[in-house]
């Protein structure tokens, strides 16, 4: 892990993907608050090709989607709206205290999310691109086949400080959602590098830029080989 204030655990690591001429990937995740979106934002600004899996989701989830189809089929009809778009907050409501409906709905969302996925990282096979792919739920989803993982940390009483100023949630919303993700240590264990976000935008800027010269940094691997798609517990 490379980070200036947290142990040094998993310097070895490096982006291992079979494929390309010299295309390097970064999985980037952190927990709710944490400013992920933010640092996704600045990294693409300064050369990264971003890959969002939230906007991916999204896109998947569109009304009249076979995948929406399927969410109906085991969540039931009453998580389309009268436009025939999803109603996140009904599904969220169904599976939140539903282990067996949430796998239901990681079985139907993740294989789509992932191939699709595979398709947009496949359009960089043969260019040098410095490839980042955002995925909120890395930890908890299990996934596989990334190259280095960039976590960016926050305290949680701080997240949760945020959210409640910033976004109009509830501290007890906060909490309630972050017990649901994984915790601070796990997501720690993954990273080859941190980030953390506890001052203002400027220190943020400032450790984005360390962050950036790292990957511009990282060896790149040899040309050939197809595209590895990024498997998750929920894919199998």
């Amino acid at each position: 892990m490379h980070s200036s204030t947290l142990p040094a655990q998993n310097l070895g690591r490096r982006a291992h993907l079979r494929y390309g001429h010299g295309v390097i990937e970064f999985g980037l995740t952190g927990g709710i608050g944490s400013g992920k979106s933010t640092v996704a934002e600045l990294l693409a600004a300064r050369g990264a090709v971003l890959i969002d899996a939230d906007a991916i989701v999204r896109e998947v989830q569109a009304a009249g989607s076979p995948v929406l189809v399927l969410m109906a089929e085991a969540l039931g009809a009453g998580i389309v709206l009268p436009d025939g778009t999803l109603d996140r907050a009904e599904v969220a409501r169904i599976v939140f205290s539903d282990p067996a409906k949430l796998a239901s709905l990681n079985a139907i969302v993740h294989p789509a999310v992932i191939d699709e996925m595979t398709r947009r990282r496949t359009v960089h096979n043969d260019t040098d691109a410095t490839v980042l792919l955002d995925i909120p739920l890395l930890v908890e989803s299990g996934y596989e086949n990334l190259g280095a993982v960039i976590v960016v940390d926050i305290d949680p009483e701080l997240a949760v400080s945020r959210l409640v100023q910033h976004r109009g949630f509830s501290a007890d919303d906060v909490r309630a959602r972050m017990k649901r993700q994984a915790s601070r240590e796990d997501r720690l264990a993954r990273a080859d590098f941190v980030i953390q976000n506890g001052g203002d935008l400027a220190a943020l800027e400032s450790r984005v830029d360390e962050c950036w010269a790292w990957m511009c940094g990282q060896p790149r691997p040899e040309p050939g080989g197809p595209v590895v798609p990024i498997r998750s517990r929920g894919a199998n």
